[in-house]
């Protein structure tokens, strides 16, 4: 269950025009946030962003199904389960407190981000950045030079 703050904002980002995947990535934050916390357990960065867009899905935001995942509108249909109880809650929450972090630290995660990345072609990577930099803004712009020279540098 996505908490108040995140649905206001996506629905912020909604009203603001930003794209479906814009508003869908305050819920995989909190996702990722959760399982730093240790709220959720998760086996590897792709499964907390499916959650995350699943949440997403069900709160409203227009992001398309995968092929062959026409679940998530079923299963938000389903009528309330009874309330656990304190026993058992805390127990899931003691197990859930040792799984493990580090599979949505900041290296798994750029790691997963280099390699989805790698995946796309080059003309839709320069698409994209040319999108970015019509929306940074001069200061973004500036910023933003300044990490590519520093990268760049670090590379030689």
């Amino acid at each position: 269950m996505p908490d108040k703050k995140t649905v206001k904002r996506a629905q912020k980002a909604a009203r603001q025009g930003k794209s479906a995947s814009t508003q869908a990535g305050e819920f995989v934050r909190e996702e990722i946030h959760k399982v730093r916390q240790g709220k959720h357990g998760v086996r590897n960065p792709q499964q907390a962003i499916a959650i995350g867009l699943s949440e997403a899905r069900r709160a409203g935001v227009n992001i398309p199904e995968k092929a062959g995942q026409k679940k998530t509108a079923k299963k938000s249909k389903r009528i309330a389960q009874p309330k656990t109880s304190k026993t058992r809650a805390k127990a899931t929450l003691n197990a859930l407190k040792k799984e493990p972090t580090s599979t949505v630290s900041e290296k798994s995660l750029s790691k997963f981000t280099k390699k989805a990345a790698k995946k796309r072609s080059s003309q839709d990577r320069h698409r994209s950045a040319m999108k970015a930099v019509k929306t940074k803004g001069k200061h973004g712009l500036v910023r933003a030079a300044k990490k590519a020279a520093h990268t760049r540098s670090a590379h030689a």
